[in-house]
């Protein structure tokens, strides 16, 4: 069981990325998949989470109405897709997967990828 994160990278502040995530050895259409970041000392904060079927979704106020969190079922992956990107958003992002249902909390999720850079360039 193992989550993969993607998609990473170096850009400009007010540009965009698209994170992915994908899943080997299940299917994610059976969990809520979470995203999470940690920045340099500094402790792994919430982002976004989407529920089983992708009706529900639920956002830190420090990115909301910037990032949107989707997921194709059928390809059985995940999206964060990151506009209007700051410098603070600079961070490791992860995802994460809970059977549980989704939740701001880390501790909810059983499965965690690897995660991957973002830099953001002022």
């Amino acid at each position: 069981v193992q989550l993969q994160a993607s998609g990473g990278g170096l850009v400009q502040t007010g540009g965009s990325l698209r994170l992915s995530c994908t899943a080997s050895g299940f299917t994610l259409d059976d969990y809520a998949i979470g995203w999470f970041r940690q920045a340099p000392g500094k402790e792994r904060d919430f982002v976004a989470t989407i529920n089983r079927s992708g009706a529900g979704t639920y956002y830190a106020d420090s990115v909301k109405g910037r990032f949107t969190i989707s997921r194709d079922n059928a390809k059985n992956m995940v999206y964060l897709q990151m506009n209007s990107l700051k410098p603070e958003d600079t961070a490791v992002y992860y995802c994460a997967a809970s059977y549980y249902g989704d939740s701001s909390v880390s501790n909810a999720y059983s499965y965690w990828g690897q995660g991957t850079q973002v830099t953001v360039s002022s």
